[in-house]
């Protein structure tokens, strides 16, 4: 089991909590740093390196829980939680969501100009649906939106692909849109 947290791309959980152990991952047969996995648990520790002596894939097998503090950028933009709360209440420019040269820049999003287009989002979870239909197995859905009639089409969007065994959570979708609209809002600001 894993669990995301997002943080500012300057934040360092091993600064704050000393004790904790930065996860591994085997590639090329090598023991390397997980990009941004972390244990809080008791791990064996690989004494050269200072990694998880359990690589994270064999770690979750074995019961650990690994924290991911994944550095988000749009994060460095503000200096408390108010602020962002603030601007969330705020409804974007949703027309900006129809030029290209702003969705490039946006999370998620930069590369799937196309899907925003045909979507044409309107809300958070218009933009959740772009977000999740660029995932695997989920693309080919896309032919299947349906602009007056959005909860057919959610509800094949978030179920479990029978046959990859994938499921996107919406929570997940959620959370990335309302990062997009964030973006948004410093995006008509000139900020970004």
């Amino acid at each position: 089991m894993d669990i995301d947290i997002d943080a500012k791309t300057s934040f360092n959980p091993l600064q704050l909590f000393p004790e904790a152990v930065r996860a591994s991952m085997i590639k090329d047969q090598k023991i390397l740093k997980h990009p941004a996995g972390v244990y809080f648990q008791n791990i064996p520790k690989d004494v050269i390196s200072g990694l998880s002596a359990i690589p994270y894939q064999q770690a979750e097998e074995l019961g650990y829980t690994k924290i991911d503090f994944l550095h988000l950028g749009i994060l460095d933009h503000f200096d408390n939680k108010q602020q962002i709360k603030e601007l969330i209440k705020k409804e974007p420019n949703w027309d900006l969501l129809m030029c290209e040269s702003v969705v490039v820049k946006l999370f998620q999003l930069a590369n799937h100009y196309d899907v925003v287009k045909f979507i044409k989002p309107r809300c958070v979870e218009d933009i959740a649906d772009c977000i999740a239909v660029i995932r695997p197995g989920k693309r080919q859905l896309l032919e299947t939106y349906d602009h007056e009639n959005k909860e057919k089409f959610r509800k094949k969007l978030y179920e479990r692909d029978q046959q990859n065994h994938y499921a996107y959570k919406k929570g997940h979708a959620i959370s990335y849109a309302m990062t997009v609209v964030l973006q948004l809002h410093l995006i008509q600001k000139g900020i970004i």
